[in-house]
This record gives structure tokens, sequence and C-alpha cells, in this order.
């Protein structure tokens, strides 16, 4: 087994007394990853100030965080406090580098650019895998660091094994399409039971968890919503999440009297999702984000949840291969509001593929992830 993992990562750290922490789903996934190493090191930034609440620290004590300067922005001065970061990036990963068995790297951003750069001219260490977490989709506009990103890793100048998110056409052979984890068998077992006994009843259960912004599908979730109560269709739209427009939506919601049926719940702690999950019938997830597969899919799905999503990345590919959900031009409120309207009229075909869900979402826990990266990775 290789003793030590070099991670790196735009992932956000942040200081909370003696602890360091940093976004959830990513800081549980790299605690699992770390069962595979004697000693885990991740270059990442570290921000001022306590973090969100939906951060989390390490579960293991073999990983340590090296801390960098953050940086990144819409402003000028932003776009050149990259430029300056640079030197300090390059230094804290060659210093890291040289000790490393294997080298993950977590793309897209501007420190894992520096990264792909820096394993073209390093010869150690000779495992390399580079995750592209975002949209792999061929012939889509992005900002140049993300096109470039994407150019680099197909040709393979890092010369390692790229892991990202759907199936491509025309890939070359170190690309291999990728399930990204977010549920212990524990939980998927637990999902699973409350997925079992699940049927689509009335009022409608919806459900929308993530930041709560445009680009997330926020907007186009909240007509859909509007449209419903215009059919007379009764339901109840919980949003869990939390961003600076929340109070936007709130005030939308107030001024068409939906408040009794559009709820907005903030961020809440993981285990508390359990009990939303269990309820809904729907995702409603309209994101037009640049994003490879929420993990929010997978996790709905293991309750029996059929996710009506945005139709980016890999979204289709994996609804159509696992038959459940729809996925959806994003802005088209009126089609969101068309297919769970169809889903009300053939309920039979909702039990299908609320099961269909459950079942798949198994593919999605750490244990398969794990036993996936040691075959990448010519584990033992």
């Amino acid at each position: 087994m290789p003793k030590k993992l070099l991670i790196v990562s735009h992932t956000e750290h942040y200081q909370r007394g003696s602890k360091v922490v940093g976004w959830g789903p990513t800081i549980r996934e790299i605690s699992h990853l770390a069962t595979l190493f004697d000693e885990v090191v991740h270059v990442a930034p570290l921000h001022a100030g306590k973090g969100p609440a939906s951060c989390i620290g390490y579960d293991c004590d073999h990983i340590r965080h090296v801390a960098v300067k953050p940086a990144g922005g819409a402003s000028l001065s932003d776009k050149l406090g990259i430029i300056a970061t640079i030197p300090q990036y390059a230094r804290a990963i060659l210093r890291e580098l040289s000790q490393a068995d294997v080298v993950h790297v977590r793309c897209p951003a501007n420190i894992s650019l520096v990264a792909l750069l820096l394993l073209a001219f390093t010869r150690k260490p000779r495992v390399r895998w580079i995750k592209y977490a975002g949209n792999w989709q061929p012939d889509r506009k992005e900002a140049w660091s993300y096109t470039f990103q994407r150019w680099w890793l197909k040709r393979n100048f890092a010369r390692a094994k790229v892991t990202v998110n759907g199936e491509w056409p025309h890939q070359p052979a170190h690309i291999h399409p990728f399930l990204n984890p977010c549920l212990t068998d524990d939980e998927i077992n637990d999902a699973n039971c409350a997925a079992t006994d699940k049927n689509l009843t009335s009022p409608l259960q919806l459900v929308f968890v993530g930041r709560l912004e445009d680009a997330k599908g926020v907007s186009t979730a909240l007509q859909v919503a509007a449209k419903l109560h215009e059919a007379g269709i009764p339901f109840v739209f919980d949003l869990i999440g939390d961003g600076p427009a929340r109070q936007d939506y709130e005030r939308w919601v107030a001024a068409r009297s939906l408040d009794r049926q559009i709820i907005f719940h903030g961020w809440l702690p993981r285990p508390d999702l359990a009990h939303f999950y269990s309820q809904a019938h729907f995702l409603l997830l309209p994101t037009y984000s640049s994003e490879g597969w929420p993990k929010v899919i997978s996790e709905a799905m293991a309750y029996g949840v059929v996710p009506i999503a945005g139709a980016v990345s890999s979204i289709p590919q994996y609804l159509k291969r696992f038959e459940t959900g729809r996925a959806i031009t994003p802005e088209d409120s009126s089609c969101f509001f068309e297919a769970i309207v169809w889903y009300t009229q053939n309920p039979a075909e909702w039990k299908r593929e609320a099961q269909n869900a459950a079942t798949a979402a198994q593919r999605f826990t750490y244990s398969s992830y794990l036993s996936s990266v040691r075959k990448l990775l010519g584990i033992e």
C-alpha cells in the first residue's frame, strides 16, 4: 500500500480554534480516501473567518492541511491576485511532491492549474490521479482556465489517469468515467429502507438541496412551484440551503402568498436531511451551473426520490442509464411543471422510477468508491 498521498485542491478551509475545517462533501470524501494511505497531505487555501456551517473537520488524524493563500474573483484586482499567488502555490506543491507516493489533483481551479503545469516537468511521483469534477461535456463554452485545463488533461501532459463525470465519445485511454461518492453503507441501508414503502400521495412533496442562487436553478424551481399552485395541485416545497439571494427568494414567495407551501429551512446538518428525503417524492434541481454530477441527486435517489434536474453535464446520461427522473433544459419551468404533472397521472411509473433511483444510489457509496480507486491506481 502506498504510504503517502498528496492532494492539491481549491477546497476552502477555515480555522476554528485549534481545528481546521473545510467544505463538508469534499472533506468526507477525503477522509474515506485517507483510509488507503498512511499519510495524507492536502494543499488547499485557508480562508479568513470560521467558515459556513456546512464545513466539517477531517475524521482521520493522519491528514495534514498545508495552507496557501486563497485567490480568485471577478474583478481585475482579483485576477491579478491569482498571478501573485502562483509562486506560493508552486513552492508548496513542489515541497510535497518529491515526498509523495501518489498525487491527486482536483480540477478545475487556479491552484490545480499550477499543479498540472508542474506535473508536466516533474518525474515524481509516478502514480498520478487527476479528478476533473466539473463539466467534461465536449465543446462546452466556459472560462478560459477551465477550457485550458480540459485541453491539457486530454493531451495528458501531466502523465496521469484522469477521472471525469460521464462517458463521452472519442476520449483518450487515460480518461476514465468515475462516480462521485456521498453515502456510507449504513446511510444507503437506512435510506433504501425508507424508500421501500414510499408512494406518490397528495400533497406532493418537493425538495431542493443546495446553494440558493439562480445558477442552481432556484428561480426556475420557484416558478415551477407557482405553476403547481395555479393548477390547483397540492404540494409542499422544502428548500434546504442558504445564499446571499435567500431574502430575495423569500420576498418573491411572500408576494404570491405561497409561504405556507414553499418553506425555506436554511442550511441543515447532514443527518437532518434524512427527514426531508424520506418524505420527498421529487428532487427539483433545475441547475445550469458548471458541475459534473451534483451529489445531492445521489443522496436523494437513495431515499426513492425521483430527480427532475437540469440537463447539464452528465446528468442526462446517468438518469437515462438509471431509468429514473427527467433531465430538462434548466430555464424551461413549463417542462419541469409538465413532468411533475405527468408523474401524478402515472403513479405506477413514478413508483418504478423511485425504486430504480434507490437501487442506482448504491453505486455512490464510499465502499464502492474505494474499490474503484484501488483498481484505478493499482493499489493492493
